[in-house]
């Protein structure tokens, strides 16, 4: 069993993520941010990646990176789902970054470490580990085709392109991309269509890519485990408040039961988000298994965390000017992307030699 305690280092580290968050990433300018047309925040990523390290977390020391494990990275996870910081964190200092190395690509992995340049794998969001398939058609060192709904497809400089026979790395200048409506409006879709784009290929066959999704979902669960403390915390202090009939309405037995259930959940979760994040840093077999449980558990937690903040907050919970919406639209997104919880429970079994119902 990994160790699911926070070392000294991993404290520290995350002091200073959320130090930086609430100084240049509070709610009112999230939602500030949800309404331009920026795809992302430009000033909270050069912070995140450059002024913190953050983005060269699991990547050697040799290439510019800190030469730290994905559980450090987990931790930085955990603080920008708190914040659901508008950022590119997820897809290309997680997925692009696993996928490289993987693929024991070096020169464009040290420009993502230090926060030159932002890579976004081409597959559709809601691709769950071992999903991935190629639907782009490379021939002649270009590359033909079209992915739908690729978070932070607008934001990217490079694109990492599942193809036919490989993975391709295109400069997003020759891609057409078209931003789509997204629910959560702080990870955005596009639409990414190439035709003849030049192309580099950076691996033979698709396994980096299955690898980079695996780590992606077991970070994911750790950013579903911070946005689900951060709707707990804020709910509690609400109501302790929150005053009617002369009392708060924390005080009422049938509000503090579901309080308590919520905790008990989130416990939980960070138990089983904690333990994928070491399996994937180790590189243990058990990963996938320790990954399907997590993403099944943390996805579901997370989304009931922010509805019952949205509930309890009572009528301002619904309004546009409190932050209990932007957490409910990264957690319904969340639950989505990577793979469903039903999807991974249906794996898990099958990992585990469970027989069908």
């Amino acid at each position: 069993m990994s160790d699911l305690l926070y070392s000294e280092i991993e404290t520290d580290l995350r002091a200073g993520v959320r130090g930086l968050l609430d100084d240049k990433a509070p709610w009112t300018s999230v939602l500030a941010g949800v309404e331009k047309d920026a795809p992302y925040d430009a000033e909270l990523w050069r912070a995140v990646a450059g002024q913190l390290g953050c983005a060269g977390l699991p990547v050697p020391e040799d290439l510019g990176g800190a030469g730290a494990t994905w559980r450090e990275t987990a931790v930085v996870m955990e603080e920008l789902g708190r914040s659901a910081a508008p950022v590119p964190f997820l897809t290309s200092a997680v997925v692009a970054t696993a996928a490289l190395l993987a693929a024991g690509e070096r020169d464009l992995l040290a420009e993502l470490a230090a926060g030159e340049r932002i890579a976004v794998l081409a597959v559709p969001f809601s691709t769950p580990p071992g999903g991935a398939a190629a639907t782009v058609r490379a021939a002649d060192g270009t590359l033909t085709g079209e992915v739908t709904s690729v978070a932070d497809g607008m934001a990217a400089d490079v694109l990492l392109v599942p193809a036919s026979d490989g993975l391709y790395a295109v400069d997003a200048a020759d891609a057409r991309r078209t931003a789509v409506t997204s629910l959560d409006m702080t990870r955005r879709l596009a639409d990414v269509a190439f035709s003849g784009a030049p192309a580099r290929r950076v691996a033979d066959g698709l396994d980096a890519v299955r690898a980079a999704l695996l780590t992606g979902a077991a970070m994911l669960a750790s950013e579903q485990l911070g946005l689900a403390e951060r709707c707990l915390d804020d709910t509690v202090a609400y109501v302790k408040t929150r005053y009617q009939f002369g009392r708060p309405v924390g005080s009422y037995q049938g509000l503090k039961h579901r309080l308590a259930d919520l905790w008990t959940s989130i416990t939980q979760a960070r138990a089983v988000a904690r333990h994928a994040a070491s399996c994937v840093a180790a590189g243990d077999g058990d990963a996938p298994i320790a990954v399907a449980v997590a993403q099944a558990h943390c996805s579901a937690v997370a989304l009931k965390a922010a509805e019952e903040c949205v509930q309890m907050h009572g009528g301002i919970g619904f309004t546009w000017e409190h932050p209990a919406h932007l957490y409910l639209k990264r957690a319904k997104a969340d639950s989505i992307a990577l793979g469903t919880p039903d999807h991974h429970r249906a794996a898990l079994a099958e990992l585990v030699d469970l027989p069908p119902a």
